[in-house]
């Protein structure tokens, strides 16, 4: 899907992800002193909405306009006197260049083929400052047999060993130090169900 496609999805609904952040978002981000982050493919801006609304400075980063548009909807909504705590920028994330960097960059659900996938964490890892971290969610490849939900082509979902080959190179040359890399298993609906997800957690010296 490109972005006309993504424009067209999210201007057909009143919201198409979850208002809260995400799970993993949560656990790892909540303890996290507040400071600046970026959302990498931020769609709505679910997860970079949570983080302003707990004192961070939040850039959500999408090729979508009219997922930006909503997401600086919802800050104002939602945010009030604190709304230009969200700040958003539209770019495809495949060739995002980074103006800046962050204390915290997410890559939440950003599902592509390979190639495309490198590119997109190859720059996420460029975002992230000294003493920051990279969190990375996705769709886990044994999502496809063992979960419920997410997309079923094997060839857009990855593992958290996908991730950190990706990232060796710019491990290497910016000091990251993994602080998690799992398989880990989201409830889904009343908690009966579970989706496989990778997640990867990585900190910059």
């Amino acid at each position: 899907m490109d972005s006309t496609d993504w424009d067209t999805r999210y201007a057909s609904s009143q919201l198409v992800w979850s208002a809260g952040p995400n799970l993993w978002v949560e656990q790892v981000c909540a303890g996290l002193p507040a400071g600046t982050a970026v959302d990498l493919g931020a769609g709505e801006g679910r997860n970079a909405l949570w983080l302003a609304a707990k004192g961070w400075r939040a850039t959500a980063v999408d090729f979508s306009g009219v997922a930006l548009d909503r997401a600086r909807q919802l800050a104002a909504e939602r945010l009030g006197a604190d709304a230009d705590r969200l700040t958003t920028q539209r770019a495809d994330l495949t060739t995002f260049e980074p103006s800046t960097t962050y204390d915290l960059a997410l890559v939440v659900y950003i599902q592509l083929p390979a190639p495309a996938r490198r590119a997109v964490l190859t720059n996420a890892a460029r975002c992230v400052a000294p003493g920051g971290r990279l969190v990375v969610v996705a769709h886990h490849s044994d999502n496809l047999a063992e979960g419920v939900g997410g997309p079923q082509d094997p060839a857009v979902l990855y593992t958290e060993a996908d991730v950190l080959d990706d990232l060796a190179d710019a491990s290497a040359q910016s000091g990251f130090a993994v602080e998690r890399a799992e398989r880990v298993l989201r409830p889904v609906g009343d908690g009966d169900r579970h989706a496989v997800d990778a997640l990867v957690v990585l900190r910059r010296g």
